[in-house]
């Protein structure tokens, strides 16, 4: 995968937006960048997460009580640390400050249960195009998205089919280039679709794909980062 930022970036929806947003850039400290309006009763709150982007979806209507997606826990680097400090939003999603440098993490690292390790290191490698880092003691493996960390390791309870709406840790986003051949490379190698390319105005264009689980991926060829929305064919 050809990333246009060497990060992930990552985000969640919440009918309870000034407690969500007291807590992450007050108890956490990330700084606001702006609010981007999505669609009618939509808006996304972006923060500065050690060069990713945390989105804070904001969304009037109730939201669903489907299961929990696959992704469990935010892990952010912090200097000067001896142990890990979990701590979970007023939403229940869990972050951890982390020792620089734990799982080789410098800037953020992204946890996720899955039902068959070897299914998402295939997705992982082969889909995504994500080099593999070290195993850990527990059996998880790493990969690398630029400078992003993400541990997949065995859960009993992760999903088979994740749901995109409801509470908690929802969606992660790859900054790529070419988001339709991106797209088109997912699918070809064992990826689901979920949404196929669109282009969002003059923002971005967008994609949506799903990991072996269901999890759900959105890939942004965003016009700050490329100077093009054009499609690559």
């Amino acid at each position: 995968m050809n990333l246009a930022k060497p990060r992930i970036d990552i985000g969640f929806a919440t009918n309870h937006a000034p407690a969500a947003l007291a807590f992450w850039q007050n108890e956490i400290g990330l700084p606001f960048d702006h609010t981007q309006p999505i669609r009618r009763g939509y808006k996304q709150h972006r923060h500065d997460l050690c060069g990713s982007v945390l989105k804070i979806n904001q969304v009037y209507e109730a939201l669903p009580d489907n299961p929990p997606s696959g992704y469990l826990e935010l892990l952010i680097a912090r200097d000067g640390l001896a142990a890990p400090q979990p701590m979970a939003d007023p939403e229940g999603n869990r972050v951890s400050l982390v020792p620089s440098g734990m799982y080789g993490i410098e800037r953020i690292g992204i946890r996720l249960g899955v039902r068959d390790v070897e299914a998402h290191r295939r997705f992982y490698t082969e889909a995504l195009g994500l080099p593999q880092g070290e195993t850990t003691a527990g059996g998880a493996l790493t990969f690398r998205a630029g400078d992003t960390v993400l541990i997949a390791e065995p859960a009993a309870d992760a999903p088979h089919d994740a749901a995109f709406e409801g509470k908690g840790w929802r969606y992660i986003t790859f900054q790529v280039f070419e988001v339709d051949r991106e797209h088109a490379h997912v699918l070809a190698h064992g990826g689901r679709e979920a949404r196929a390319p669109v282009t969002l105005g003059t923002t971005a264009r967008i994609s949506m794909v799903r990991d072996p689980d269901g999890n759900w991926i959105e890939l942004s060829q965003r016009a700050s980062l490329t100077g093009s929305l054009e499609p690559v064919h």
